[in-house]
């Protein structure tokens, strides 16, 4: 199924401060190469049919390149992030000022009274990182929700309130796993992909009583951001590094599309960090 994207260029990327186990200070950033691996990942979403909104980066910001963390989207309703580090925080305004055009630009249908109706934001009181720590299953119309390490468990009840989905709650207990999406992805309207090390023992138990025909993915899987992806459904594009993740879904029926995000990762962050899905 078609989908659109949000994506931020790594214009200004660079690791000048700590805030996740991956990055380090230290470890220089060839800024040429992540800018062409990442056109490379916007290029193979357009491939593959998909549109993808660019928000402009701004100076200041080197993280604004990881858009999904943004804000989370269902139904046209937006809710905003509010960021856990303060090194971060002024990216929240840069996606809210999205939404507010994309608004105008582009409603996204008629309501049933034959109104136009556009994009509804709505500002979070507590913190949360977007679709770091919350993603959408829509066959069951589940919001699953991280938290930890990031995210405000209260966050989590925020989003139900706003969004009128429910909202389960699943703890983080591994930092290298420091948000929801280095953890657990969703391939298709009913099928998840996750590492149950990532999460507590109670949290574990819920997965797979919710999800027992889940790809169930190794530490190794997890550690070459293999569960950090972006599925439509049937194409699933994960980092390249991730090959035996990508064994595990071709034997479960999906194709996986290889990208190399290498610099990108020195900031703890690779595929589905760096895309925001715009759920209209």
């Amino acid at each position: 199924m078609p989908r659109t994207y949000l994506m931020c260029p790594p214009a200004y990327f660079d690791v000048k401060y700590v805030i996740n186990p991956w990055m380090d200070a230290t470890t220089p950033v060839d800024a040429e190469l992540a800018v062409k691996q990442w056109d490379r990942l916007r290029e193979t979403l357009i491939e593959l049919g998909h549109r993808v909104h660019v928000l402009a980066p701004q100076v200041g910001l080197p993280d604004m390149v990881y858009a999904a963390n943004g804000a989370f989207s269902v139904d046209s309703t937006v809710f905003g992030a509010r960021f856990r580090y303060p090194q971060r925080a002024a990216e929240a305004a840069a996606h809210q000022a999205f939404y507010a055009r994309l608004s105008s630009e582009e409603a996204p249908g008629e309501d049933a009274g034959g109104t136009r109706a556009g994009w509804r934001f709505v500002a979070p009181t507590e913190i949360n990182e977007g679709e770091g720590d919350f993603t959408y299953v829509p066959g069951p119309g589940l919001i699953l929700a991280g938290y930890g390490f990031r995210t405000e468990p209260a966050a989590h009840a925020e989003a139900q309130e706003v969004l009128a989905r429910p909202v389960i709650s699943l703890r983080l207990v591994d930092p290298r796993f420091y948000h929801l999406d280095m953890a657990l992805a969703v391939l298709d309207d009913t099928t998840i992909a996750y590492y149950p090390g990532a999460f507590s023992a109670s949290a574990q138990a819920v997965l797979r009583q919710l999800f027992p025909d889940a790809v169930v993915a190794s530490e190794s899987d997890a550690l070459g951001f293999g569960l950090n992806l972006v599925s439509d459904g049937r194409n699933v594009v994960l980092s390249a590094e991730a090959s035996d993740m990508a064994a595990r879904l071709v034997a479960a029926g999906y194709l996986p599309r290889l990208v190399e995000l290498t610099e990108l990762k020195k900031g703890g962050g690779s595929v589905k960090c760096c895309v925001a899905e715009l759920r209209g």
